[in-house]
């Protein structure tokens, strides 16, 4: 008979608190054969909830990227620091994962976004943070996308771009796209993209 999954956290230790935080917690689970794990200290990066927005044009089968430099990538010591992604923020107080998408799609893209649908929840990387991300869809006219945005108190220097599908499934291919969460949006875009022009036009 299978076990109820279940764990309990023995303790939890703020380490460090800046622009993100990190804590040591320790906990035991059920483990499959019976009984339970000895306890396990692990360290957990919080940085809350975060939402990303793949936003497409299905009139000019378009896919807005951009392009900014991520301090994540500075092993790679060299140009392909500055990462291609889709726009992405964290959920700040008080608004909803659809409210993030909005306006990060004006701040980091210049976008307004017609028509928005949710694709998927999921963790970005759940065997050290605790962020769950949602990615959403937006439909968008990308006629006139381009230039450089996001916020000068944030620091942002967001190089955007509106390119054809075909060429950024070729980027993606090509593994040009070394970001997590635009391959994971791209991908769904390659399955659901028929449906996707034939219900936005």
């Amino acid at each position: 008979m299978t076990q109820k999954k279940q764990f309990k956290i023995i303790k939890q230790t703020p380490e460090y608190q800046g622009f993100f935080s990190l804590k040591t917690v320790t906990v035991s689970h059920t483990l499959y054969q019976g009984g339970w794990s000895e306890p396990l200290s692990r360290e957990l990066f919080e940085r809350g909830n975060c939402v990303a927005v793949l936003l497409y044009d299905p009139l000019r089968d378009e896919v807005v990227i951009i392009e900014q430099f991520r301090v994540g990538a500075l092993q790679l010591n060299d140009e392909r620091a500055w990462l291609l992604e889709i726009v992405a923020g964290a959920i700040e107080p008080g608004e909803t994962a659809a409210d993030v998408a909005m306006r990060e799609a004006v701040e980091e893209a210049g976008c307004e976004i017609v028509e928005l649908i949710k694709v998927m929840d999921f963790f970005t990387s759940p065997g050290g943070t605790s962020e769950l991300l949602t990615l959403f869809c937006g439909r968008v006219d990308t006629s006139q996308v381009g230039g450089v945005h996001g916020l000068d108190e944030e620091d942002e220097d967001i190089a955007v771009t509106a390119l054809p599908y075909s060429e950024v499934c070729q980027l993606l291919n090509d593994g040009k796209i070394l970001s997590a969460i635009p391959i994971i949006a791209i991908q769904w875009l390659m399955l659901n993209r028929d449906m996707l022009r034939k219900q936005w036009t």
